[in-house]
């Protein structure tokens, strides 16, 4: 009988798929495949330098009796170190299998380096070892659901944030994206996600980290020649956490990486949690493919909160903090700061410290000083319905006629103009603008962005009508 590679390994996966458990052949054996087959020497690839050390370190036992059953005493094995993404090392590792007169558990090695000088693998967050057990998530264990204030402004995101801690990789909502702008958390969900599953599954490596870390990461790898080691790395995450996804920008090199680490982690069943200050259409200098990948599952918006939401967020973190305010000074705040979480609490943290330090009591005086320094420090965001009335009063119709489906010129470009300006003086998301200025989508606010531009350079009185709205909106 004419033996092949291909054929001896499968035989010896059958014998050592009846050895260990279902889990530990499905991480370790499985992506393993045989090259060729020269005598008694069987090549078989691996994907990192890690994963060869692991099956040495851990499984040497079991391959030395599975390959001996198959090509006798003298049988051999040799890794060859590769990357099904193309990332491949310099040479194969080669490993003899110990004869039966040795202790299996303490095999004799010929090894080809992979260089000069011995390499080990590099956790990127320089802890030691590289079991599961020693990998820090980086999480904030202060951020968790309970301090989450729910509201129409965030359920969704919430609501879908608890799904994934309850079942993570179980979901539909794989990847989870979360979108909003700044102070609006983001972050703080991100987290609450995070521990609620270190929680609920002690077992489960979870890892956050921001992507510019991520991206230093990873040109840290190329420059010491362990790339393989990084991408093998992430690929053994089971739930990770990318904040601020969006500063990927422009980095081809990162964003390349992270798809195919992506791509492992998603066809594994594991939980990919992703931040970002944009919806992913409105993502500039993100590759196709990945953008394609973050709509899999389900892009949740955070939207400003509303009255009645800013005040239980002040209420709440009053609560935690074993402070009480009078209820006037409370809802002045939130009447005031409407803009985002974070400056609701900034305000809170100043009124606390001014009375503490200058030991004075909470007062609507004290609240005016604050808030108006916290007002005139911020830039200032108008609102897409306040740019609608007021380009609406510009051209002399009303916002209903501005939001119609007529096709008359002069209200097409009220409308046009009213996109642009929500998309030039807003955070909002295209998507978002859109369905607030008459239920358009996406492609439509894009589209009369481009037709203003286009009308400013050519066309001298539409011209006068972005400099006349743009004094109007921003003065």
């Amino acid at each position: 009988m004419n033996f092949t590679a291909e054929s001896v390994w499968t035989d010896c996966l059958s014998f050592i798929k009846d050895n260990i458990k279902p889990q530990a052949y499905k991480t370790w054996f499985e992506p393993i495949k045989p090259v060729k087959l020269s005598g008694e020497a069987l090549t078989i690839q691996v994907p990192s330098k890690f994963f060869y050390e692991w099956l040495e370190e851990h499984y040497i036992k079991l391959l030395r009796v599975a390959l001996v059953r198959q090509l006798g005493n003298e049988a051999k094995l040799i890794y060859d170190v590769k990357m099904e993404n193309n990332y491949s090392s310099n040479r194969p590792q080669i490993v003899k299998i110990p004869s039966s007169n040795r202790d299996p558990l303490k095999p004799q090695r010929l090894t080809v380096p992979l260089e000069s000088g011995k390499r080990e693998l590099r956790n990127p967050f320089i802890i030691p070892g590289l079991q599961k057990v020693k990998i820090e998530s980086q999480l904030n264990a202060n951020y968790s659901f309970a301090n989450f204030i729910e509201g129409d402004s965030n359920r969704l995101a919430r609501s879908a944030g608890m799904a994934v801690a309850n079942k993570p990789g179980g979901t539909s909502f794989n990847p989870l994206l979360i979108y909003g702008g700044v102070g609006l958390g983001k972050t703080h969900l991100s987290h609450s996600i995070g521990v609620d599953i270190k929680d609920k599954y002690p077992d489960k490596t979870v890892l956050y980290i921001s992507s510019e870390k991520f991206t230093q990461q990873f040109i840290d790898s190329v420059k010491s020649n362990t790339r393989n080691d990084f991408i093998h790395f992430y690929q053994m995450i089971d739930v990770l956490i990318i904040d601020d996804v969006q500063f990927l920008s422009g980095k081809a090199g990162t964003q390349d990486v992270f798809f195919h680490i992506f791509n492992h982690l998603h066809q594994n069943g594991k939980q990919v949690i992703l931040t970002s200050d944009k919806a992913p259409v409105d993502m500039q200098d993100i590759e196709q493919r990945l953008l394609s990948r973050f709509k899999w599952g389900l892009s949740a918006e955070l939207q400003a909160p509303d009255y009645e939401t800013r005040i239980a967020i002040l209420q709440n973190k009053l609560y935690r903090d074993g402070v009480e305010m009078p209820e006037d000074i409370v809802e002045y705040i939130a009447k005031n700061i409407k803009s985002n979480v974070r400056e609701l609490e900034g305000v809170l943290i100043s009124m606390i410290a001014q009375a503490s330090f200058n030991r004075k009591e909470f007062s609507i005086d004290l609240a005016k000083q604050i808030v108006d320094k916290f007002v005139k420090n911020t830039k200032k965001e108008v609102s897409i319905d306040y740019i609608q009335k007021e380009v609406s009063k510009y051209f002399d119709m009303d916002v209903a006629t501005l939001q119609s489906k007529t096709r008359k010129r002069h209200i097409v470009q009220a409308r046009q103009l009213a996109m642009y300006f929500a998309k030039r003086l807003t955070k909002t998301s295209l998507a978002s603008i859109g369905n607030q200025i008459g239920q358009r989508d996406h492609a439509t606010v894009l589209h009369a962005c481009k037709t203003v531009d286009n009308l400013t350079e050519t066309d001298k009185q539409f011209r006068k009508y972005v400099d006349d709205l743009t004094k109007k909106l921003t003065f």
